[in-house]
């Protein structure tokens, strides 16, 4: 039976944690002798007494730990296991014999930690895609609420997403364990609730279900992968969730209603512009182009516009053909030009790191350019990116219209102006689309964002870290509204 009991005055405190740690490391207290308790834990009557907290150590470090198992402690400590402390320092009085350990991932402790981490990232991400505020009538002016069942003590963890996607409004988020509060300037942590202290509903929520109504598409639909995405457990807490049972049942009749429903004739404009398209396809287009592979070749050979003269190489787009979410940039850069692949530059590597911080697989979503070829201007023995014009655009149009024909998304993401221009068929601000999802005329989705060159070129440090993660927030966002719809952005395949 261990001989000493320690226990902390918070569920999911990393600092608390580790200040103690460091003290008992510092004295040489074995894991073996210590046991751990939270505010939650049932106290053990033929246990050892509780100490009191030790002093803290927090700014006086003692051993060494690999910088990976800072992430994955300061994760696992939010899991509900009672045992999460004493496996924390289990794992750090090892890591000062073994620096290694951490690779071992046969180790029962190492599989231990990464499972719990794993959970709580999970757990953190399904909170940012189903967490649905509600208006509260208040003199004070707007307000909004939130009610949130997590599986873990995730709230502490990831209010600060709802801080930056959401920093103009007054709001809380209601959990069992705790609640959230943000006035604008502040976030306050309190006590926990339950769901009757939030709305069960507001007026926002008609207008949201008539939109999911509508835009449901039942020859799309995949049940099992839908409720791997979005799990029966959050359905009761989504205005949407009523309508997901009589969509699902009545999805046959739907779709067969569709296959026989004509098409409506669009305005005379939408018809005069899809001749000038057709007659550029027509132009360039070879008859027995059939596939991605057929237009990629075709692309190699490209002489649409006078871009082409200086360029090394046509770059065209990568990704699986039908992958549901398509990425568009700008144009190649110097690097994407010479490796004849998109966002593998400076940017690229801005743009993969966001992806990742987003639960977004590269590998199952398609990335392309607005433009194809390369345009600069030499400047010595350097070649410095030049903006491409509304000719050079509109010329590129028939080869994404390709893309998106063959790779068929359900979600597009505009990555910058110049894409946004090719996709809307006109020039835009990014302030004015930014962060908002429109229907463009095929019913596909179009997401508009920053370009991550952007983010490269700000040089005030606070500024650039900030649009990173308003960078972030955004690509998670059009990741949750893609859950939301059922996409699914963390799908393996797509079946037709």
């Amino acid at each position: 039976m261990a001989g000493r009991r320690i226990t902390l005055a918070s569920r999911n405190d990393f600092a608390e944690w580790r200040g103690v740690a460091r003290s008992l490391l510092a004295e040489g207290v074995r894991p073996e002798d210590l046991s751990w308790t939270g505010p939650d834990d049932t106290e053990d009557l033929f246990g050892a007494p509780a100490e009191a907290p030790l002093p803290s150590r927090a700014d006086r470090p003692v051993g060494r730990v690999p910088q990976k198992f800072i992430g994955l402690a300061e994760a696992a400590i939010c899991h509900v296991d009672p045992e999460r402390f004493a496996l924390l320092y289990r794992l750090l009085w090892r890591l000062q014999k073994d620096a290694s350990l951490l690779s071992i991932l046969s180790d029962p402790d190492v599989q231990k930690l990464e499972r719990r981490a794993s959970a709580v990232r999970r757990d953190s991400h399904k909170m940012t895609a189903f967490v649905r505020f509600r208006e509260i009538v208040s003199a004070e002016g707007e307000r909004f609420a939130a009610w949130f069942e997590p599986d873990h003590f995730i709230l502490e963890r990831t209010a600060p997403f709802f801080v930056r996607r959401f920093s103009g409004m007054v709001w809380a988020i209601v959990t069992p364990y705790a609640s959230a509060f943000w006035d604008r300037q502040d976030l306050i942590f309190g006590p926990g609730g339950n769901k009757a202290d939030v709305p069960s509903e507001d007026a926002m929520e008609d207008a949201w279900r008539t939109y999911f109504a509508s835009i449901f598409n039942p020859a799309r639909l995949k049940v099992s992968m839908m409720k791997s995405e979005m799990p029966v457990k959050y359905w009761r807490n989504l205005p949407e969730a009523e309508l997901i049972a009589p969509l699902i049942r009545g999805a046959r009749e739907a779709e067969s209603a569709m296959i026989e429903k004509a098409s409506s004739q669009p305005p005379s404009r939408h018809l005069r512009h899809r001749a000038r398209e057709d007659a550029l396809v027509s132009e360039a287009a070879p008859a027995d182009m059939l596939s991605l592979a057929d237009a990629r070749a075709a692309a190699s050979g490209c002489t649409r516009c006078p871009l082409y003269e200086h360029a090394t190489q046509t770059v065209f787009g990568e990704g699986p053909e039908g992958a549901d979410i398509m990425f568009v940039g700008e144009q190649p850069g110097d690097q994407e030009d010479l490796e004849g692949r998109p966002f593998v530059g400076p940017a690229g590597q801005v743009f993969d790191a966001a992806l990742a911080e987003a639960r977004i697989d590269r590998a199952r979503v398609y990335v392309t350019n607005a433009v194809k070829h390369f345009k600069f201007e030499p400047r010595g023995k350097r070649r410095l990116h030049k903006r491409p014009d509304g000719g050079e655009i509109a010329a590129c149009r028939f080869w994404l219209g390709l893309e998106r024909a063959f790779v068929r998304p359900r979600m597009i993401v505009a990555l910058g102006a110049t894409a946004a221009h090719s996709l809307l068929g006109r020039a835009v601000t990014i302030g004015s689309v930014r962060g908002v999802a429109q229907p463009l005329e095929d019913g596909t989705l179009l997401f508009v964002t920053v370009h991550p060159s952007y983010i490269l070129r700000i040089r005030d440090r606070d500024a650039a870290i900030a649009e990173r993660a308003r960078f972030v927030a955004e690509l998670t966002e059009a990741g949750r509204i893609a859950t939301t719809l059922g996409i699914g952005h963390e799908r393996a395949e797509r079946h037709a």
